[in-house]
């Protein structure tokens, strides 16, 4: 029996990945706050709802592509999408959150008799698209194994990273920890290359190549050479997902300094008001700072 899936979510990647399922053979109900969002699904295949509780009813697997556990609390509890689901029906939280709120939110749904799986993804919408997300997924092997065919159908790399709900977000932290550290890094390079005088581009080509290349480089940096470029991940994700990576740092009683630095220079481009521009021009904050220095 095709399994029925209720979709909460559907953003730059939460829409592509809905569409992937619906290309598979899902039966998908979608909810989004934009109804514009919701007529893309509907013109892919699948079926569109106007309220979480409706795209949650009757649904085997319930997927929570949101922004934060606050927005999945709000759709699960308070929305109705959790009472309105199938009684064993299993929930798949993929929105980047703390630890100890997966921990809590998969407490509350387990109460109820449904499963929970805490399941973030990396790979942005790039990912999303070709369906090829990395998926850290944490909960009970029995529950992990019945979700794995919907987890296929959105990542080519899924691992079980443990039984405990919590577990897929602290590795989703320590991920995020590198992305939002490498992106500060790889603009810092590159605008030190700019002051010097030497093209930039030339300087990316290089560096994509040598020991010193990261995914990350090689994706933002076209990006931060660009004046304008289109929002993939914006700088606001960062201010939240370094956030959390403090958290979980102080949870563990660890000092995380090189997170907590890139963290500061997030939150000063959103102080400006530039919380909504690409992530990649962090860059930005080094290029005006030499600027200030050159008017001195």
């Amino acid at each position: 029996m095709t399994a029925r899936v209720g979709f909460v979510g559907l953003g730059a990647m939460g829409s592509p990945m809905a569409a992937n399922l619906v290309a598979r053979g899902f039966a998908v109900t979608g909810f989004d706050v934009r109804p514009e969002a919701v007529e893309a699904l509907v013109a892919a295949g699948g079926a569109g709802a106007a309220r979480a509780a409706e795209a949650a009813a009757g649904a085997d697997i319930l997927v929570l592509m949101v922004v934060n556990d606050r927005q999945a609390e709000e759709a699960l509890f308070e929305a109705g999408a959790l009472e309105a689901m199938a009684e064993d029906g299993i929930v798949v939280l993929m929105a980047t959150c703390a630890p100890d709120a997966a921990a809590n939110l998969a407490a509350r749904v387990t109460a109820t008799g449904r499963r929970f799986l805490d399941a973030p993804v990396s790979g942005g919408a790039a990912g999303a698209e070709t369906a090829t997300l990395t998926i850290m997924a944490a909960g009970p092997d029995e529950t992990f194994k019945t979700a794995k065919p919907l987890l296929d159908a959105l990542g080519d790399k899924v691992f079980h990273v443990g039984e405990e709900p919590g577990q897929g977000a602290t590795v989703k932290a320590v991920n995020q920890l590198l992305c939002g550290v490498h992106i500060v890094v790889a603009a810092e390079g590159l605008a030190l290359a700019e002051r010097i005088g030497v093209d930039p581009e030339v300087v990316l080509k290089i560096l994509g190549g040598s020991a010193a290349s990261s995914w990350m480089l090689n994706n933002r940096g076209p990006r931060m050479l660009m004046d304008d470029p289109p929002v993939m991940s914006a700088v606001d994700i960062f201010v939240k997902d370094l956030g959390i990576v403090l958290e979980a740092g102080r949870g563990a009683g660890m000092d995380l300094p090189h997170a907590e630095l890139a963290h500061g220079v997030y939150e000063a481009l959103s102080r400006e008001g530039k919380g909504r521009l690409d992530d990649s021009q962090v860059i930005r904050r080094y290029r005006e700072a030499d600027a200030g220095r050159s008017s001195r």
